[in-house]
């Protein structure tokens, strides 16, 4: 069972991170052209998460399901954990961010959304290096609490995964923390929710147009950022549907502690991370031709 699940990880991980270092490393290249469009800086920072993420989670464990729990110690395990928490953090952040950019760039002039468009790619920096400032401090408690697996008693101390515990000495600071985690999570999802609400209409009255058209008999070809919209309306349902089906299994798990549910529960923890490379990859024409061509 074991050896199964760690092929499995390693090659889902695997398969993750070399689609990310791809759309990375063409993101990078289109970023460095004439034009630089602050959806490509963001598409960048969201494959550089993910890559993080599948680093941090998805590399441990693969190593852990083959029965390596030497290779990290208690330094090892708390540098992973965090950095796996604010990974987790920073993918939320983001394509709350890629669906409020792609929203404004769609609406019409005339619209208030047209206000927020950022007037250069640059002016996106500083919003990134807040959601690095803000996942790094809601996650801040961590490194306190961390153990490596082979120094605690498992009869003693609840199991977080299957290399690194978590020993919280103050319930208090767990659920401090705890809340703003699920307060950061309801805040993003809300206004990820309100600009794909947005989204979802102007695309809608974009097709009643196209109709319209076709039934003049005049020709109307769907602009980029229409084509970019619906990207992006895609990601986003991928997101979250894999981090509500990983919360419920969460909860689940909270209650019954099942091998199979465990497992998939890990999977779906990176599930978004290993698929949203190939949907950009898929919708992305220019990323279809070089992939095609490399």
């Amino acid at each position: 069972m074991n050896l199964v699940k760690g092929t499995t990880f390693t090659f889902l991980t695997g398969l993750g991170i070399a689609g990310n270092i791809f759309v990375l490393v063409n993101y990078i290249y289109l970023f460095r052209g004439i034009e630089k469009k602050p959806i490509h800086l963001i598409l960048i920072h969201l494959a550089f998460t993910n890559i993080l993420m599948l680093f941090t989670k998805g590399t441990p464990r693969t190593i852990a399901s083959f029965g390596l729990h030497n290779l990290l110690g208690d330094v090892g395990c708390k540098v992973v954990v965090y950095l796996e928490r604010v990974a987790r953090g920073l993918s939320i952040s983001t394509t709350s961010l890629l669906t409020v950019v792609q929203a404004v760039t769609i609406s019409p002039r005339a619209s208030r959304w047209k206000r927020l468009q950022p007037r250069s790619a640059w002016n996106i920096l500083p919003l990134l290096l807040f959601f690095w400032i803000l996942n790094s401090l809601i996650s801040m408690n961590l490194p306190f609490y961390i153990k490596n697996s082979n120094n605690m008693n498992t009869s003693e101390f609840s199991k977080s995964d299957n290399y690194c515990y978590f020993h919280p000495d103050n319930w208090i600071i767990r659920w401090i923390f705890l809340s703003f985690m699920v307060l950061r999570d309801a805040v993003f999802q809300g206004v990820m929710g309100v600009a794909s609400g947005h989204m979802v209409f102007l695309l809608h009255k974009h097709h009643q147009h196209v109709l319209y058209l076709q039934t003049s008999k005049l020709l109307c070809k769907t602009p980029p950022e229409m084509k970019a919209a619906q990207s992006v309306l895609l990601l986003m349902l991928c997101f979250l549907f894999f981090y509500w089906t990983d919360c419920s299994l969460h909860s689940f798990l909270s209650l019954l502690k099942d091998s199979i549910s465990v497992s998939a529960q890990e999977f779906l923890t990176l599930g978004y991370a290993i698929l949203s490379p190939f949907v950009l990859i898929h919708r992305d024409g220019q990323l279809a031709e070089r992939c095609h061509a490399q």
